[in-house]
């Protein structure tokens, strides 16, 4: 009898898994917590003993890839239905709140299920070293092309009480270019407004504003951050044609969007990572690094594997590229990508 229980049990959880994740609407906070509650259903993670399952999940985002020519870029970005069924088999790799020792880390997490994973995780460094808490953030490196370590830093949208952590990172990173990818409220508070209209102290970091362009599809800051009795040149795009819970109808911003960074980071004499953020810091986030590594693949290269993109995004920062519409944009974003690259040849 007891048997007959048991092995009906995980079925009745599955089902009632996928009706729920049917009835949450897409991108939600909530669908990020039942997708987290399935990863973690099906066998549960010790802490320091990595299972099977984890094993299998590393050694997937360790090697898994499909190199695109440029035509098959073309061909694969029409196949919507193969592109989903491709990113439901890319192990999400988020954190398991044990796996970071951190009392009260809690208190500085946008959301509850999404954490940075400890091995890549940023390091505040402070004085205190008997309070883990202070050197904590939410934030993880990234590895760019070609696995260029540090490239990136995709993090959280900063809150009331970590806008000090976050100039404080900036600092000392030695950023060059801060990229947001959210408004500030979609419904709910998405991030909160962590710079100054002329000039603000924020913890030990002082930040000026010394001039703003606005673009079609984002606004830029130049600022000028001083500490200790140095200064550094900040630039500061917040991109806000995202719309909520959805991807855009043209790639053609993000690419422009891309092209600013990229030649910002050129003639920037620092060669600190470009922090990145939206809400959650891993959907637009994962959309703006993966597609910069691809378009650069694409310069350099001609190919493209989008797919080995995205599991080294994951196993540096879980959950990078939230949804499958988000893994089908990036496509879309490459595949215009190409086209022009191909018309600049052509001319």
């Amino acid at each position: 009898f007891f048997d007959l229980i048991n092995s009906f049990l995980p079925l009745c959880f599955c089902t009632s898994q996928t009706l729920l994740a049917q009835l949450v609407p897409r991108g939600s906070n909530v669908s990020l917590v039942l997708d987290m509650s399935a990863l973690g259903s099906v066998e549960p993670l010790n802490c320091g003993v990595a299972t099977p399952r984890e094993r299998a999940a590393q050694e997937y985002l360790q090697s898994a890839g499909r190199t695109l020519s440029r035509q098959q870029l073309q061909d694969v970005t029409l196949n919507t239905q193969a592109l989903h069924a491709e990113f439901a088999e890319i192990p999400m790799n988020f954190v398991d709140p044990k796996d970071l020792d951190i009392p009260s880390h809690g208190t500085k997490n946008r959301y509850k299920t999404i954490l940075p994973n400890p091995h890549s995780r940023v390091f505040l460094k402070s004085k205190n070293s008997c309070d883990p808490l202070s050197s904590y953030i939410n934030a993880n490196y990234i590895r760019g092309y070609l696995g260029d370590e540090k490239a990136y830093i995709a993090t959280q949208g900063p809150m009331i009480n970590t806008v000090n952590d976050f100039w404080q990172m900036a600092w000392q990173e030695d950023s060059p270019i801060i990229v947001m990818i959210t408004k500030l409220k979609e419904k709910n508070e998405k991030c909160v407004l962590y710079w100054p209209e002329k000039r603000g102290i924020y913890g030990k970091v002082e930040v000026l504003v010394n001039s703003v362009r606005e673009c079609d599809h984002y606004t830029v800051r130049t600022l000028t951050l001083k500490q200790g009795g140095q200064s550094r040149k900040v630039h500061h795009y917040w991109y806000t044609s995202w719309p909520d819970h959805k991807t855009p109808d043209s790639a053609g911003p993000l690419l422009q969007l891309m092209t600013d960074v990229e030649e910002t980071i050129e003639a920037s004499a620092s060669h600190g990572p470009v922090i990145v953020h939206c809400s959650a810091g891993i959907g637009r986030t994962g959309c703006f690094i993966a597609t910069t590594i691809g378009c650069r693949q694409l310069r350099l290269e001609g190919v493209v594997d989008v797919l080995s993109i995205i599991c080294h995004l994951r196993a540096d920062r879980g959950g990078m590229i939230q949804t499958g519409e988000q893994y089908e944009f990036v496509h879309h974003a490459l595949s215009l990508y190409e086209s022009r690259l191909s018309a600049d040849a052509g001319q």
